[in-house]
């Protein structure tokens, strides 16, 4: 019996090693969400501009792009740019979710860097972002025309990040939509 409580620790390290190898191989940009599937979550809160109210029924009608972003975030600088471009091409709005931040702060930001969203969700305590599983920012969820999460991105958007991955979401779920008579 002494001889076998010498191999637990041997048994529970290559247990855990077995586990750290396994997570060399998965993606972080790719995180699981329990949202894929179902409708964003309801939520009632204000347009970061305009005080205005914004509601989860706002977001549907359309293939969208929801981004969660903040003044705080260094890969939020650097996506933005390419959500410029990629506003300026007007393939799908996209709703940013300023997340955790100061309204003035955020403003500020926006006026001097452009403003890709076509609705900006002030989101200073976190509530939704927390209701939408959000790690961190950046995080952007492709929602379809019910308003439906279709998939989920970790991390900044790039050009190959939209070209290989994102942008034939976007194209299939257009089509979806045309299909359906929305746009």
């Amino acid at each position: 019996m002494k001889k076998l409580v010498l191999f637990i620790p041997l048994v529970v390290f290559l247990g855990m090693g077995v586990f750290l190898y396994k997570g060399l191989f998965l993606n972080p940009q790719k995180l699981d969400s329990a949202l894929e599937g179902k409708p964003v979550p309801a939520f009632q809160l204000e347009v970061l501009e305009s005080g205005d109210t914004v509601t989860n029924e706002t977001l549907k009608g359309k293939v969208g792009l929801l981004n969660v972003w903040a003044t705080w975030c260094p890969s939020c600088k650097y996506e933005h740019p390419f959500l410029m471009t990629l506003a300026r091409k007007d393939i799908l709005p996209i709703y940013g979710i300023n997340y955790r931040d100061e309204r003035a702060l955020a403003i500020r930001e926006l006026s001097r860097e452009g403003n890709p969203y076509a609705i900006n969700i002030f989101d200073h305590d976190g509530r939704l972002g927390l209701d939408l599983g959000v790690y961190g920012a950046p995080e952007s969820f492709l929602i379809d025309h019910k308003g439906i999460v279709r998939y989920r991105y970790a991390g900044p958007i790039d050009r190959n990040v939209w070209k290989e991955t994102l942008y034939p979401m976007v194209q299939e779920l257009q089509a979806e939509a045309a299909k359906d008579g929305a746009s």
